[in-house]
């Protein structure tokens, strides 16, 4: 029980505890943050799961994943593996300083109308633009072959989304797909990097320098010198600029053996900052999110931006 007074009451004294809804989180999870030499390794697990860090929903691609060398140039995952609920990869760490190990993706989805119909702009099957010719029979995209079972309304369980009548939504792979006699196209551009930081012999700043292009995180305390009786001190930019207004969370690992989440919901102030105080040492996923309505392209309404990272707290 000690575990779980000491989280209650360091937390009270510092932001209010939530208990967000449950729901499957993407992450990546170091055998460590900190090494003495460049003769190492660090081993890191990838998935997405309801509890933090237990692989227990569908593991991530380890293709997907990039690695930053302290000088900027291209390192390289090794020993990569996909399995059922975790993905797992290895990093070399040869070189002095600190390491950024992650994922970026930036998309615009979104739907329109066309003919009376509903189209929905991204998706997983093969794209085909509305009005393309397709040879007799085909079924168009984002429908179901013939003679398959029909998919499910909206709405209805188990249901990926679709339209009135049980008929799965069709759908164009991008943007540049949308015809152009569309109407009520309703876009939203989406922005989103989980990154890890790994540092030999000393932390650098190096791969935490702001590129100043969406949601970045700009630490004044650096994400691998986190101690669990000092305050950190967070500070998040949008295009370069200090943000007010983002959300943080952090929610400590090991939730499968505790009955609540103990998560710190915190906001940034006008100066992007944020100042965190950890119950305990151990592991944390943090989450930042902010949307505003600048996107790139002029035919999306709004760009939502997501930092995620793993942060390593140790005991004084």
């Amino acid at each position: 029980m000690r575990f779980r007074t000491v989280l209650i009451a360091a937390a009270a004294a510092s932001s209010a505890l939530a208990t967000p809804a449950m729901a499957h989180r993407q992450w990546l999870l170091p055998s460590t943050t900190t090494l003495a030499g460049t003769s190492e390794y660090v081993t890191v697990d990838a998935a997405v799961s309801n509890d933090l860090f237990y692989p227990d929903h569908v593991a991530l691609d380890p293709a997907a994943v990039k690695v930053w060398a302290p000088d900027g140039s291209e390192g390289k995952v090794e020993n990569p593996s996909k399995g059922r609920y975790r993905g797992t990869f290895d990093v070399a760490i040869d070189k002095p300083g600190t390491w950024k190990i992650g994922m970026e993706r930036s998309m615009i989805g979104g739907t329109f109308k066309l003919n009376g119909e509903q189209w929905r702009v991204g998706g997983r099957r093969p794209p085909m633009a509305p009005g393309a010719a397709r040879p007799s029979g085909a079924a168009p995209a984002g429908a179901a072959p013939a003679g398959a079972a029909p998919a499910r309304a909206p709405g209805a369980p188990g249901s990926a989304g679709g339209q009135a009548g049980g008929q799965p939504m069709r759908m164009v792979a991008s943007v540049a797909e949308i015809p152009a006699g569309a109407t009520e196209v309703k876009l939203t551009e989406s922005l989103s990097t989980y990154a890890i930081y790994v540092s030999a012999d000393a932390p650098t700043k190096g791969v935490l320098t702001p590129t100043g292009k969406g949601l970045e995180f700009d630490p004044v305390t650096h994400p691998d010198a986190l101690v669990s009786d000092e305050e950190a001190q967070f500070r998040f930019l949008v295009d370069g600029k200090p943000a007010a207004g983002v959300k943080v969370t952090l929610v400590p690992g090991g939730k499968k053996y505790r009955e609540a989440e103990h998560a710190q919901e915190l906001t940034t102030g006008a100066d992007g900052m944020v100042r965190v105080k950890w119950p305990v040492a151990g592991m944390y996923w943090m989450s930042a999110t902010t949307e505003d309505a600048k996107p790139s392209d002029k035919r999306a309404s709004a760009r939502r931006m997501t930092f995620g990272s793993t942060l390593e707290v140790v005991a004084p």
